[in-house]
């Protein structure tokens, strides 16, 4: 199957003036410069399909939102190619524009204030060249989703923090998109907010079918949606595959859950690392490479009730490896 997006090689290096301190060195600047070079992003290379939803996640500074810039055509890579949808981003062609959407989660909804909702879902299609049929479908699919049917005849000034985010998601779709790159889409937001944010975006790959390219620093984002993971650090793609593989590549260590019959318990710490522990349960950390000879002496040596081996929850995992880097 042919890649919706396409990425070979990417590499985005950034140059930064450096000076000393003082009056002198400011001056000295004016006429040489010096400069260290930032590299942002090494040599990604990867590719989606259509309809998928891809989790993009790294640390902070690790090239997530310089990658999703090159990819939506903000930003010119120093070297590497992009082909989305057929198109080079940074050429910025009408018919590229008018299939994607960047939508940053710290982005607030603009416009005139005085204009009502529906006046600028209205703007929207004329500036994308919505034909009105199109225009009403969609419309009706966005407000059931976003449940806007109360707002579209509301001042964008009238709108509270969780309607505007509603609005504004209504406002980048309003032209259905084929591929969405969404950075930080949850950032700022409540609870409620969040677990409405996570429900529409998966409700709306599902039904309008479009590619995503999901950022974010909360791993329950990712794990809601995404089956597969690109992890990046240091501008460097580590990781590609399947969500579920992550933690099995990344942790040397799985989670032992037991729960024992017996009215004593026995010295949990002869059989792993213990994490927590209640009446008669205990979940142990055991190095992968032991827990069939552990599985095997606490099924010998206890009245095991009930057992599950996990793999440690991928927020554990990712901070360790935020923390640590990948080896």
């Amino acid at each position: 199957m042919v890649s919706v997006i396409d990425v070979k090689d990417l590499r985005m290096v950034y140059r930064a003036p450096l000076r000393e301190e003082g009056l002198r060195a400011a001056l000295v600047s004016v006429f040489h410069r010096t400069y260290r070079e930032i590299y942002a992003v090494q040599e990604v290379s990867f590719g989606v399909e259509s309809g998928e939803v891809v989790g993009f996640i790294g640390p902070n500074g690790a090239g997530k939102t310089t990658t999703l810039k090159m990819l939506s055509g903000i930003l010119h890579p120093t070297s590497g190619g992009v082909r989305a949808l057929g198109y080079i981003p940074w050429r910025r062609e009408s018919a590229f524009l008018r299939q994607i959407a960047l939508i940053r989660g710290s982005q607030p909804l603009s416009g005139p204030g005085e204009l009502t909702v529906l006046d600028s879902l209205r703007f929207q299609q004329l500036i994308y060249e919505v034909s009105d049929p199109d225009f009403k479908k969609n419309l009706a699919l966005l407000v059931e989703m976003l449940d806007l049917e109360r707002l579209l005849q509301r001042q964008l000034r009238a709108l509270s923090l969780g309607e505007r985010m509603r609005c504004g998601l209504a406002l980048a779709l309003i032209y259905q998109p084929r591929i969405l790159f969404l950075d930080e889409p949850t950032l700022g937001l409540d609870v409620t907010a969040i677990n409405m944010m996570r429900r529409f975006i998966a409700t709306y790959s599902r039904e309008t079918g479009a590619t995503i390219l999901l950022t974010s620093h909360y791993m329950a984002d990712v794990e809601t949606l995404c089956k597969r993971i690109l992890l990046i650090d240091k501008g460097r793609l580590q990781y590609d595959g399947e969500l579920e593989e992550l933690a099995a590549t990344l942790s040397s260590y799985k989670l032992l859950k037991v729960a024992i019959a017996d009215e004593v318990d026995p010295d949990w710490s002869g059989y792993g690392e213990v994490v927590e522990v209640e009446e008669h349960k205990v979940a142990l950390r055991v190095q992968r490479e032991q827990v069939a000879a552990v599985t095997a002496r606490l099924l010998a040596e206890c009245a095991v009730s009930d057992l599950a081996i996990e793999n440690p929850p991928l927020e554990r995992v990712m901070d360790q490896v935020y923390r640590e880097g990948i080896a």
